[in-house]
């Protein structure tokens, strides 16, 4: 949480930390566990290869049944607006914290929020992969795992470079709006030190900081998107 022993700019460098502490370890974890859930969404898919391998009828159906259970779910989740489901899963985020205030405590509101956001991402670029490369690597007796890890990530990389860029920009957001509540950042010192003190330099100045870490974030992604499609 910022700190009262500073001037102003020393809190408004101790905010821009606090939130690229949040951004950094909320996109690691929606990295982990979106990638994890976007991969299983795909491969569960109905007339995926991984499905049709399955001998069992009630096998397949029971795999059918959940890969949309779980696309019901990811949905629901992607549907509500943020500040709702930060408010909504507080029990969950004092269970696992032990509290609901301050930067760590607002890793487990975020990452809920985007994980299923970015595990469609992932779902809709491995979808994008040609199909003869699957058939091929299925051909020649390609496990699962041999699929996933050398056939749908590296030729999806593209996708998911530019999907993770868009996923960080929405963290961004989301920890502006967290800090309004409680988590800290950039938000809570716009709120407090901006807006209640009526100090419109202050406000703007905290939008300035914003706009430059987005930018910094889009400029990054774009010229990594760049040079791997110039690889290709």
């Amino acid at each position: 949480m910022i700190s009262n022993g500073l001037g102003p700019y020393g809190l408004l460098a101790q905010a821009a930390g606090e939130t690229l502490y949040m951004v950094f370890w909320t996109f690691l974890l929606t990295f982990v566990l979106g990638t994890a859930l976007g991969v299983l969404l795909f491969l569960t898919t109905p007339g995926s290869v991984v499905v049709e391998r399955i001998r069992s009828a009630g096998a397949q159906r029971a795999v059918i049944v959940g890969h949309h259970v779980a696309s019901v779910l990811v949905n629901i989740v992607r549907s509500l607006p943020f500040v709702i489901l930060l408010l909504a899963i507080l029990p969950l985020t004092r269970s696992i914290v032990g509290t609901t205030l301050g930067t760590t405590a607002a890793l487990v509101p975020l990452t809920v929020s985007m994980f299923p956001f970015f595990a469609r991402i992932v779902d809709n670029a491995l979808a994008e992969v040609d199909t003869g490369r699957l058939d091929a690597a299925e051909a020649m007796g390609a496990s699962t795992r041999q699929l996933v890890w050398r056939v749908l990530l590296p030729e999806s990389r593209s996708g998911l470079i530019a999907g993770s860029t868009l996923t960080l920009v929405a963290i961004v957001g989301n920890t502006a709006v967290a800090g309004t509540v409680g988590a800290g950042g950039l938000g809570a010192y716009a709120v407090t030190y901006g807006y209640q003190r009526y100090d419109d330099q202050l406000m703007w100045t905290t939008v300035l900081v914003l706009v430059v870490i987005v930018q910094a974030i889009q400029v990054v992604g774009d010229v990594w998107l760049r040079r791997r499609l110039h690889k290709r």
